[in-house]
């Protein structure tokens, strides 16, 4: 039979409407499954992605890429559409069916390993289901091929291009920067007193808060919804069906950050054009790129006294017993306040990267095999106090902290990091172009962002490699001069200190 793009597409759109089920029954996983669902729920998702895999696998889509790829007489759009399936398709056609519902199944027990072992604040719980999956992401490594560095393999399925060759030094660079950075604002002579301390914020009032500022910027709650979960993430089922989650505590205002985080995904989401709905096309090319938006919404918005300048007394009047006496500058120090923490997702900006480059060091380890998993929490400890003089006390405050290992997501930490560097960037290029951006800030007015994102970011999709299209957009590549620049600026300012 000819091959036609009409038939290419529909199974392109075939592809990305199981992935949308896919994505819905993970969300679904950590919000309202059921406890006792949890086993059921792993089948589900093994059979589904096993069919997955077989249609993104079957010969004749092979052909039909094959055909596409350099034929002339279609589009740009069409071609690339092409180029980034085949891409994925030669990635899946390497891991045979076994290994991907094995994969699925790892993950759904691993998570439940996960929640039993924080229960008890012992890793002992989760080690067998992590040694497991780390058989598997290894054997999976394996398969898609790699020069002698195993991370390679999966890390190429968040950050497409990105090889440890290069990462390390990045991400070294970095630390070395950060260390001393942080040491000199924790001498500093002015100190920012820890605002929350004793304080307790009303969580339905919060909850509402978190809505506003969804609204605010842009966030379209007709084509997606927020809901809560123990650990905030996103989920992009289509750009009309975004699912954002955070978490509310009394005694922590985190919540809307985490809304403002994942809000930033979301946009992202919904924000792909029209013409690339249920393609390839309508995806980010990075989750480097994906984290630089969350960031940016998070950070270098959400924390800034602009952003604050508008919505302080909102905030006020929404926890006035809580925020009694406490003034707008008092705050706005409070909620950027430098100080090393436990925990990865209540970090601040400055120490943040350096939770990330402790995780990816280990996780090399890990992959490479160089490090026994019983050795894994003191390692972890030894780390913790060496870059942020904060030992965890226990394993829920330590290596059991976030969901990654859970799940198996080897290779995906490092991209936080990359978010940072990216939204640094970026965000210099936004106020380039939009001199009052911040002016509007402080007016309320979040959509001039956003609409400069949708245009230059997010209706992009995958077109382009991730670093292509932020060096199309800033005049740069991967860089951490925007974003040390930016950390100098704004903390030298608040702690008084020059760097």
């Amino acid at each position: 039979m000819q091959p036609t793009f009409d038939a290419l597409l529909v199974r392109m759109q075939e592809l990305r409407d199981l992935g949308g089920l896919i994505g819905l029954a993970t969300w679904d996983q950590e919000t309202y499954l059921p406890p006792k669902a949890a086993e059921s729920r792993a089948f589900q998702l093994s059979t589904v992605q096993g069919i997955h895999h077989e249609r993104l696998v079957d010969p004749r889509l092979g052909e039909l890429l094959a055909w596409a790829v350099d034929n002339k007489s279609l589009t740009d759009d069409q071609r690339a559409m092409a180029r980034v399936l085949t891409h994925e398709r030669d990635r899946a056609a390497k891991v045979p069916k076994r290994l991907v519902q094995a994969l699925a199944e790892g993950q759904s027990r691993g998570l439940m390993a996960w929640r039993e072992a924080r229960k008890q604040n012992r890793f002992a719980p989760f080690k067998p289901a992590l040694e497991h999956m780390l058989s598997l992401r290894r054997e999976q490594a394996d398969a898609y091929g790699h020069g002698g560095e195993r991370y390679d393999g999966l890390l190429e399925g968040f950050e497409p291009g990105m090889r440890v060759a290069r990462l390390t030094p990045v991400l070294t660079a970095l630390r070395d920067n950060l260390v001393p950075l942080v040491g000199a604002l924790q001498a500093a002579p002015r100190k920012v007193a820890d605002l929350f301390e004793g304080r307790r914020f009303d969580l339905d009032a919060q909850w509402r808060f978190t809505l506003r500022l969804l609204g605010d910027m842009g966030f379209d709650l007709e084509a997606g919804r927020q809901d809560k979960s123990i650990h905030p993430f996103s989920s992009g089922q289509h750009p009309t069906d975004v699912r954002l989650t955070t978490d509310l505590e009394e005694g922590t205002l985190t919540a809307l950050f985490s809304s403002l985080h994942e809000g930033g995904h979301g946009l992202y989401e919904q924000g792909f054009s029209e013409a690339h709905y249920r393609t390839p096309l309508a995806n980010a090319p990075s989750m480097g790129l994906h984290e630089s938006q969350s960031r940016m919404w998070e950070n270098l918005v959400g924390r800034s006294r602009a952003f604050w300048t508008h919505y302080y007394p909102a905030l006020r009047e929404a926890f006035p017993e809580a925020l009694a006496g406490v003034d707008l500058d008092t705050f706005h120090a409070a909620v950027n306040r430098v100080t090393p923490s436990l925990i990865r997702v209540e970090a601040d900006e400055v120490t943040y990267n350096l939770h990330i480059v402790l995780r990816y060091e280990l996780e090399l380890l890990l992959i490479r095999d160089e490090l026994p998993l019983d050795e894994l929490p003191a390692a972890w400890n030894e780390r913790m106090e060496r870059y942020l003089g904060s030992p965890p006390p226990d394993d829920t405050r330590g290596v059991l902290q976030d969901i990654h290992w859970a799940w198996g997501e080897f290779g995906y930490f490092p991209t936080y990091a990359l978010g940072n560097l990216y939204a640094a960037s970026l965000y210099a290029a936004a106020k380039r172009a939009l001199p009052t951006l911040e002016e509007g800030i402080a007016r309320g007015e979040l959509k001039p962002l956003r609409d400069w994102l949708r245009t230059h970011v997010h209706a992009e999709g995958h077109r382009r490699p991730a670093e292509e299209l932020v060096r199309t957009v800033t005049g740069q590549g991967l860089t951490d001069r925007d974003f040390l620049a930016y950390l100098k600026s704004k903390y030298g300012a608040l702690y008084g200190v020059s760097f």
